[in-house]
């Protein structure tokens, strides 16, 4: 939907004169520790996923099928290839 130049300048004034009006007040804080529970949950599934990886690179580096690399990890040893096998390219 198309807006002209005024409503868009008319908007912005709006949201600006919210912004200098607003009073944070107790209820507007947040939780600080679910926050630092759902970074430090992604760092660690970040770590994991390469600790996975490198394991996975290992296995097939001593002639691990991807069928039994895929068992360990509770997929098929096709996606597992998929996954973790080495991209080619054209």
């Amino acid at each position: 939907m198309p807006r002209s130049v005024k409503q868009i300048l008319d908007h912005a004034d709006r949201l600006a004169k919210r912004f200098e009006d607003y009073e944070p007040s107790t209820n507007d804080e947040r939780d600080r520790s679910a926050f630092i529970a759902l970074r430090d949950a992604a760092a660690s599934r970040c770590e994991a996923e390469r600790s996975v990886k490198a394991a996975v690179e290992r296995a097939r580096a001593r002639g691990y099928s991807w069928q039994f690399i895929g068992s360990l990890l509770g997929t098929s040893g096709e996606a597992a290839r998929q996954r973790y096998g080495r991209k080619r390219t054209a």
